[in-house]
C-alpha cells in the first residue's frame, strides 16, 4: 500500500516539477486600464440590454411617470419603499412574504450603476430599489436608470459600488438552459425587464 502511495506522490512531483517546456513566460497585453472606453457609452448601454431581449426606452426625466404607468397598466404592483415615483396601481414593500410577492405581476425599482460594456444593471438595494426578494419573485421588472448612472466596465461599475451592501447584477430577463440545453425564463428571477433609461 505505501509502493502504491509513494507512486502516485512520485507522479504528482514529477508533473510539478519546472521544466523547459512547462515554463514559460506570460505575457499580458494590455491591462483592463487600457480598454478604450465607448464613445458613447449610453447608445451601447441600451444596445447590449437589448441584445438579452429586455425592453429598453428613453425617457425624458419628466416623461418617467408616464411611462412607468404606461409598462405597468392593468398590473399590481409592488414598488421600494423610496420610489420617487408615485404609482396608483402599487403596494409599496412591507416584507411581504414570498407567496404574498408571488401575487404581483410586476415590480419597479431604481438601480446603482448600468454598465454599457456588458448591459448589466447593478442593484445595491437602497431605499429606491428595495430588497432582493421583490426584484426575483414577481414576474416582470421595470427597472429605472439614469444616462449619469450608466459607466463604459465593470472595473468603472466596481469603483460605484460599495461592497459592504448585498448586490444583484442583471444582464437581461432571467433565463437558463440547464435542461436539455433549452432556454427556458423566469425560473431564477423575472421573465420580463423592462428598462428605462432616463436622460
Amino acid at each position: 500500500m505505501s509502493a502504491a502511495r509513494d507512486e502516485i506522490l512520485g507522479r504528482v512531483r514529477a508533473a510539478l516539477a519546472p521544466s523547459a517546456k512547462t515554463e514559460r513566460s506570460r505575457v499580458i497585453s494590455r491591462s483592463y486600464r487600457d480598454v478604450t472606453a465607448p464613445a458613447d457609452p449610453v447608445s451601447l448601454f441600451v444596445e447590449r440590454v437589448a441584445d438579452y431581449q429586455a425592453t429598453v426606452r428613453l425617457v425624458s426625466a419628466a416623461g418617467v411617470a408616464d411611462a412607468i404607468a404606461a409598462e405597468t397598466e392593468g398590473m399590481h404592483c409592488i414598488v421600494p419603499v423610496d420610489l420617487p415615483w408615485d404609482l396608483s396601481n402599487a403596494e409599496i414593500d412591507d416584507f411581504q412574504s414570498n407567496d404574498e410577492l408571488d401575487t404581483f405581476d410586476a415590480v419597479v425599482t431604481g438601480a446603482q450603476v448600468g454598465i454599457a460594456e456588458t448591459g448589466t444593471i447593478v442593484l445595491d438595494h437602497q431605499g429606491d430599489q428595495g430588497r432582493r426578494a421583490i426584484t426575483l419573485v414577481p414576474d416582470r421588472h421595470i427597472c429605472i436608470i439614469r444616462t449619469d448612472q450608466i459607466v463604459a466596465g465593470v472595473p468603472e461599475a466596481i469603483a460605484e459600488l460599495n461592497p459592504q451592501r448585498a448586490q444583484t447584477w442583471i444582464s437581461g430577463p432571467s433565463a437558463t438552459s440547464d435542461i436539455e440545453l433549452t432556454r427556458v425564463e423566469g425560473v431564477h428571477g423575472p421573465r420580463r425587464l423592462v428598462v428605462l433609461v432616463v436622460y
